[in-house]
């Protein structure tokens, strides 16, 4: 929409963004100048006239927006990254194999069906996710025990992190009496 106005000679941020907000865009006229800075000017100053338009398609994704597209789960993508994520998938064979063994993944973790991984590790042949792959083969017996059972340490690691923290705001201030009594007593 913003190169649509753009193309159309409307190059105030201001007036671009109070038109936007009529959209119910919510951003900031900053936003809209950051965008707005990269796309050729409609002249340079030494000719008349329109220099080049802004692009009309959308630009293609960074790998570290579509990589967080896939990782994060379905539910929580909104419409546009939903939609970014299946025109990236749809477009590339690749991509769409990766983002099924991901999903299945998820699942295995999600659904405590470590039994699962062993097959998961030889279903496809991703030379990206190789190093993973050997890390989990190493001790494939307790990756397989951690995404089974149902116990784990988190509160041990809970509480390991609040001592940490209050030993943080000890240090060089009370001795080892008065951080014993803090972490005794902090709840």
């Amino acid at each position: 929409m913003v190169n649509q106005y753009w193309n159309a000679g409307v190059t105030n941020a201001r007036e671009i963004t109070t038109e936007l907000r009529v959209l119910g865009f919510t951003g900031s006229v900053q936003i809209v100048r950051r965008y707005l800075r990269p796309l050729p000017p409609h002249g340079d100053g030494r000719r008349r006239g329109p220099g080049k338009s802004a692009p009309t398609t959308p630009a293609i994704p960074k790998p570290r927006q579509v990589s967080r597209w896939m990782l994060t789960h379905p539910d929580h993508l909104d419409q546009d990254d939903a939609l970014g994520l299946k025109t990236a998938v749809s477009s590339c064979e690749h991509l769409e194999r990766l983002h099924s063994h991901i999903r299945t993944f998820a699942t295995i973790m999600k659904q405590r069906r470590g039994a699962d991984l062993p097959a998961w590790l030889d279903a496809d042949d991703f030379p990206a996710l190789h190093t993973l792959a050997t890390g989990l083969r190493r001790d494939l017996d307790a990756v397989i025990n951690g995404l089974t059972l149902e116990h784990n340490s988190g509160a041990v690691e809970g509480a390991v992190t609040r001592i940490k923290a209050l030993k943080r705001q000890c240090y060089g201030r009370a001795n080892f009496d008065f951080l014993r009594l803090r972490i005794l007593l902090t709840p």
